[in-house]
């Protein structure tokens, strides 16, 4: 019987795929395709020079041993490795690489400059000079799901991860995203799930990256020429960690490499995990296709902690602390600041380091002292009514003019600058702040935001409107 290479490679599969794990042969083994067989040398398809490289470093005597197997002691392998054009403009072409041949050439016969083939380390968290290929997970252990406490603001968010670390990949809520406010544990929860993945399935291959660190790698792969390779490394992961997406705003180019890498990393069943401090809805300059893919599987929003979820947090805190701290200041802590988790272990801090270094007791008056502090120093929250009522004062108006249909020109501005207060300094959506100012769309909002944008560079008298109310508003 006639060897052909798909023979010759099927033998070869069912050696190597004995001897490995499952998951990496299905990453490593199952997108190899084979090309031709010539004599005693077989040529093999490979996606990608990262996946080449990959290959040669870690399964060169386990493909070694598979060939000589089948074509005997002068097997041969050659890589059929798609790549970028470094010559002229993206196209992608072919070069065929020897196994373990350090001068390789095309398939034109032309030599291939060593310093294009080894230009560029194609890990991108590879710290330059140190040849290291594994792939980091870039997690923080101590951001945990027992030190993540649950209530009533988180429940549904802490619940779902949970069901994603049990089962990455495996349930409806691919995508998850996980958004709310600053300091309510977004990332926290993301790492949890990341760090618990780690430690039910070692052999996947979890990476949490936040979305700035992803645009600069993104970036430096266009510089190199390397995109393909790029992107190549994030589909090999299994459970993929996106901080803070809303940072894709406006950024055409990392929002289409991210748009792939998520349809191949969702086609084959991985894991995404994505945090934002907006629900997709309000997310502006993304683009529609990445919006609607976010929406495949579920939005858990992070809220603001109830009173009982506050006190929680702070005595757990101080139980992994080892610190005894008197009921009543706890309480005072968890009764006055109310805005973020980040706050209320900051308050902690502060008050542990006070008593450390002037070796003072804990007392209700440290305590109001710190809290004082802390409280003046944030940013004050108001409400999308109050922020109406001022407006309205500021221009002479009543709250029922500023909210009807009237096209008059002062009364359009002051209703556009209540919409821009109102996203600038609540949580609230665009759609909830048009249905209470004047039962208007999210459009609307978006279009007043841009308009006082405009006008405040443009217009000095504008400018003077935007200065006075930002002093009402915030002292």
């Amino acid at each position: 019987m006639t060897k052909t290479a798909t023979t010759v490679w099927n033998e070869c599969l069912s050696f190597i795929k004995d001897n490995i794990k499952s998951q990496a042969y299905k990453t490593w083994f199952e997108p190899i395709k084979p090309i031709k067989i010539s004599g005693d040398s077989l040529t093999i398809q490979v996606p990608s020079k990262f996946f080449y490289e990959w290959l040669e470093e870690h399964y060169i005597k386990l493909l070694r041993v598979a060939l000589v197997r089948e074509l005997g002691d002068d097997a041969k392998l050659i890589y059929d490795v798609r790549m970028e054009n470094v010559y002229s403009s993206n196209t992608p072409h072919t070069v065929k690489i020897p196994s373990s041949n350090r001068n390789p050439i095309n398939s034109q016969g032309i030599t291939v400059p060593l310093d294009i083939n080894k230009r560029e380390l194609k890990n991108p968290f590879v710290i330059p000079g140190i040849q290291k290929v594994k792939i980091e997970s870039q997690l923080n252990p101590n951001y945990n799901f027992d030190s993540f406490i649950e209530g009533d603001s988180n429940r549904l968010a802490r619940s779902a991860s949970m069901a994603v670390a049990n089962k990455p990949g495996g349930t409806s809520f691919n995508p998850l995203l996980i958004y709310g406010g600053v300091g309510l544990g977004k990332t926290h929860l993301a790492h949890a799930i990341g760090v618990e993945i780690k430690d039910k399935y070692p052999d996947k291959t979890v990476l949490y990256i936040s979305s700035e660190r992803f645009t600069q790698q993104f970036i430096e792969s266009v510089k190199s020429n390397t995109r393909n390779d790029f992107i190549h490394f994030y589909q090999m992961i299994d459970v993929l960690i996106i901080d803070d997406v809303q940072f894709l705003s406006g950024k055409t180019g990392t929002q289409d490499v991210f748009f792939h890498i998520f349809n191949h990393l969702h086609q084959n069943g991985k894991q995404v995990i994505i945090t934002s401090d907006k629900a997709p809805v309000d997310m502006q300059d993304i683009e529609q296709r990445l919006l609607s893919r976010f929406k495949w599987g579920l939005s858990a929003e992070l809220q603001v902690p109830d009173y009982e979820t506050r006190i929680s947090i702070l005595q757990n805190k101080l139980y992994r602390d080892g610190v005894d701290m008197p009921d009543e200041i706890v309480d005072y802590i968890g009764k006055n600041i109310k805005s973020n988790v980040r706050e209320l272990e900051g308050v902690l801090v502060s008050m542990i380091a006070q008593a450390s270094f002037n070796r003072k007791e804990f007392t209700l008056a440290l305590t109001k002292q710190i809290v004082d502090k802390f409280v003046k120093n944030t940013k004050r929250e108001v409400s999308i009514d109050q922020i109406q009522k001022v407006v309205s004062s500021y221009f002479d108006l009543d709250v029922a003019t500023l909210q009807s249909k009237t096209r008059k020109r002062h009364i359009v501005q002051a209703r556009q600058l209540a919409m821009f207060f109102a996203k600038r300094m609540t949580k609230a959506s665009l759609a909830s702040i048009g249905s209470q100012i004047g039962k208007r769309d999210h459009a609307t909002v978006l279009h007043a935001c841009k308009t006082v944008n405009n006008l405040t560079e443009t217009d000095k008298q504008f400018r003077k409107y935007v200065e006075d109310l930002t002093k009402k508003l915030t002292y």
